[in-house]
């Protein structure tokens, strides 16, 4: 946020500027810190303002895209505002993307240079071929590879971020999943990703006296509002590269953490950690929770065992962020996402017309409209025009539905419902019953053909630590709270579950392990 000539709050009008601002409101201040070293706010202006320079040098401008493909670092970071402050535009690599797939994104959007770490860079590179980009490693050079500290050096008289960047120029390509065919760059302008970081600082309360403790990837879209809100705010980031409990919680305690923010699976796996109770999490004063649904059960107890609110959260990368969320200060309904962002509205359409809105407790498809919205899909209109209709209502995917109080309730994403014998199965109201059975640190349910019933529920389970559970036990555990038809035919117990870069839990890998185990011998 800056100051007008008024005296009143107005928005940026980049995302690079956001930590210049930050740097002159808050100077020396830690800004970052990502395994004990520190950044101070006044540092990450300068040194992302030398790294636009000497990227303008070689050729990096207004429009062009650049991708970032690495863990989370103080080098992403500063990456990413650098890019920001040039007019140019930032493509978020999934760091679980092969080299093969890195490749497909980065010649799809046209890249014209890629910062990562060596480990990365090198695969690509020989994957690239002849239709190479400049690359840069921030872990050391190498052949055609440029080392990411040299360059850091100012360029005299440049002033960042450079003039003529408008609120609603493109600022991100975002690329989705991918879980059939080719992954899509959803197009973000500055405007959405200033607006999402705004208004869910102002829901959280997140303000400049807050320590935020995070494994999120910078390059989901719920990491990337977790760094930009921290850096708007002025809050402290400690950032880590993959999720550890035992770290995690060694952090929260070493930096007094006020919020920690994570997936499911974090918390799952904390509730699950022998070493939850030996360190003091009692600054913490609010976590939030997204990327896919929580049982109520387990909600309550990560409230009970950390003693702060648990504030569920939903999003998505065509909105560059958040889309929904509960306020700190207000109503709260574990099991739901919560109450659309301000400047957003959103509906539950009938999956027969997908349009219209569903009554209050019917179940349908949630769509988004609003200045959150991506711009569309770069270089597909087709997709573009099959995801957004012609009154700019944004298809998410979602099987939802709302209470009377407009609380939003996410059941499942459709492309996972099982139908089996004609009725519909939601997985994860499967996974919240089976997560209640006291044995049970994390479970999975996708489904499976079947020539009979068409397809048929099959549950992973993960038994916590030390926990004993029989299959028996555990379907009878779910006869008694579930309708017939939704009780799973098959449970396997296993020793873990396929996670995304950002700890989601993986059910495409599931269906995929299914059907190879299906395979004849």
């Amino acid at each position: 946020m800056r100051k007008s000539v008024q005296g009143e709050e107005v928005m940026e009008q980049s995302v690079g500027a956001l930590v210049t601002q930050a740097a002159r409101k808050f100077g020396d201040k830690t800004a970052l810190i990502v395994d004990g070293k520190t950044w101070s706010f006044r540092q990450l202006d300068q040194l992302s303002s030398a790294l636009a320079g000497s990227l303008r040098a070689r050729g990096v401008g207004k429009d062009s895209v650049v991708a970032l493909y690495s863990p989370n670092c103080a080098q992403w970071v500063i990456a990413y505002y650098a890019v920001m402050k040039l007019g140019a535009v930032v493509s978020p690599l999934n760091l679980m993307l092969t080299a093969s797939e890195a490749a497909y994104a980065i010649r799809d959007c046209k890249a014209v240079a890629v910062l990562g770490t060596l480990g990365k860079l090198v695969p690509l590179r020989n994957e690239m071929g002849a239709a190479r980009v400049k690359l840069v490693s921030f872990t050391g050079g190498g052949a055609e590879i440029e080392n990411f500290s040299d360059l850091l050096e100012s360029e005299p008289g440049a002033v960042f971020p450079v003039e003529g960047i408008g609120i609603d120029d493109l600022s991100t390509i975002g690329y989705t999943s991918g879980t059939t065919g080719h992954p899509k760059g959803a197009m973000l302008s500055h405007r959405s990703i200033l607006l999402n970081t705004a208004m869910t600082s102002t829901f959280h309360v997140r303000t400049e006296h807050d320590v935020v403790v995070s494994a999120l990837p910078c390059s989901h879209v719920y990491g990337n509002i977790v760094m930009n809100s921290a850096i708007a705010c002025g809050m402290t980031l400690v950032l880590h590269a993959v999720f550890d409990a035992k770290a995690i919680l060694s952090s929260i305690e070493k930096y007094r953490a006020t919020l920690f923010e994570g997936v499911p699976t974090m918390y799952l796996y904390l509730l699950s950690s022998p070493e939850l109770g030996e360190y003091d999490v009692s600054s913490l004063t609010r976590c939030t929770v997204g990327g896919q649904t929580m049982s109520a059960y387990k909600m309550k107890e990560v409230e009970s065992r950390l003693g702060v609110p648990l504030l569920e959260l939903w999003g998505m990368t065509e909105l560059g962020g958040l889309g929904a969320t509960h306020p700190l200060y207000g109503p709260r309904r574990h099991g739901s996402i919560g109450v659309p962002l301000p400047f957003m509205q959103a509906r539950i359409a009938s999956l027969e017309s997908r349009e219209g809105a569903l009554p209050a407790g019917e179940v349908g498809e949630l769509q988004m409209k609003g200045p959150l919205a991506m711009q569309g899909y770069f270089g597909q209109p087709e997709a573009t025009s099959e995801a957004i209709d012609r009154d700019g209502w944004l298809r998410t995917g979602d099987l939802a539905y709302v209470d009377d109080d407009g609380f939003i309730f996410v059941v499942d994403r459709l492309k996972d419902m099982v139908i089996t014998g004609g009725f519909n199965i939601y997985p994860a109201e499967l996974e919240r019953v089976l997560c209640e059975h006291p044995a049970v640190a994390m479970a999975a349910v996708v489904g499976i053909p079947d020539e009979t019933k068409g397809e048929l529920a099959k549950a992973f389970v993960v038994l916590k630590s030390h926990a004993e559970a029989d299959v028996e036990g555990l379907l009878e555990f779910c006869r008694q709270r579930l309708a017939a038809y939704k009780v799973p035919r098959l449970i396997e117990v296993v020793d873990d579950l396929p996670k995304t870069s950002s700890g989601k839990i993986l059910r495409r890998a599931l269906r995929e392990k299914v059907a190879a185990d299906s395979q004849p011998s």
